[in-house]
């Protein structure tokens, strides 16, 4: 997908999330080991250019990073200060972190990092509340700028309380588990997240029920991921929270003006998708139709 940016591919399961991750799922049915961990051949993705000398990645789009790994994969400290040339190099697009190893993220940061990079997006996964209960101080203990928490897979009642009114705290992202042995996502979960969020001015999304969703004490059997997302936006439970500013800037340190930021399309069929609050928008590469 056009914004996912995967300068390595592979990861050691970590947690209670990682026991169905997805990755190994359709690495088996490759027939590769997810387990193998490798840098993968679109290492520079952010820096290629198309034939007329631009950016692929245009100034303020989101680049979701690792999706099949962890940024902060102990195995992958060999390829992380060159993933963070690249991040600096890009000034003027955002990077989403998300990692199950808060612990090591201190001991991982550039030494010019200082209280953190305008352009970087950390988040830790919380799919249940002790992970919650380890990953919440060291994320608020971490010098970055802009902070969030993603509930996925959502397989446990999280509660937030205690850390969102610092305010530190952008966005709080959660959504239900797909793939072999789906475990079951609450409704009620999502609910309390999103009252929550709502309290402390927080911005909430529920992007997808998951395969196996229970609402109201019935469980429901969901495999097909649009529908997932469009039950996920029927929920109204999104919590449009205080809005986070990123300072974005050129390579030569130069603050960019708003009207030379990306600015996101949508197709129709993005319309009524649970994901749409986080997206970069329609790519036109036709992927939402295979979906349906």
């Amino acid at each position: 997908m056009r914004d996912i940016w995967n300068p390595w591919h592979g990861c050691i399961k970590k947690s209670e999330g990682c026991a169905n991750c997805y990755m190994y799922f359709l690495d088996k049915i490759r027939d590769q080991n997810g387990a193998d961990i490798y840098r993968t051949q679109n290492f520079d993705y952010p820096l290629q250019k198309n034939r007329a000398g631009a950016y692929k990645i245009k100034s303020g789009e989101t680049l979701r990073v690792c999706m099949t790994s962890d940024f902060f994969l102990a195995e992958a400290d060999q390829w992380r200060e060159e993933a963070w040339s690249i991040i600096w190099q890009r000034r003027d697009v955002k990077f989403l972190l998300l990692t199950k190893r808060p612990e090591r993220v201190a001991a991982c940061l550039p030494a010019d990092w200082g209280d953190g990079w305008e352009n970087v997006f950390f988040n830790v996964t919380c799919e249940n509340q002790r992970r919650a209960d380890e990953r919440l101080p060291l994320l608020l203990e971490l010098p970055f700028k802009h902070k969030g928490v993603f509930c996925a897979p959502f397989i446990g009642p999280v509660s937030l309380s205690k850390w969102l009114p610092a305010g530190q705290i952008e966005q709080v992202t959660c959504g239900g588990e797909n793939y072999d042995g789906a475990r079951p996502c609450d409704f009620a979960w999502v609910q309390q997240l999103s009252r929550e969020c709502a309290a402390s001015n927080v911005s909430f999304y529920f992007f997808e029920t998951g395969t196996n969703f229970v609402k109201d004490g019935r469980h429901y059997f969901i495999p097909n991921k649009r529908l997932q997302s469009q039950q996920a936006h029927k929920s109204g439970v999104n919590v449009k929270g205080r809005p986070a500013h990123y300072k974005l800037c050129d390579g030569f340190g130069r603050p960019l003006a708003k009207a030379r930021l990306y600015k996101p399309r949508f197709a129709p069929q993005c319309i009524d998708c649970g994901s749409r609050a986080i997206c970069n928008g329609c790519a036109r590469c036709n992927t939402c139709y295979l979906l349906k």
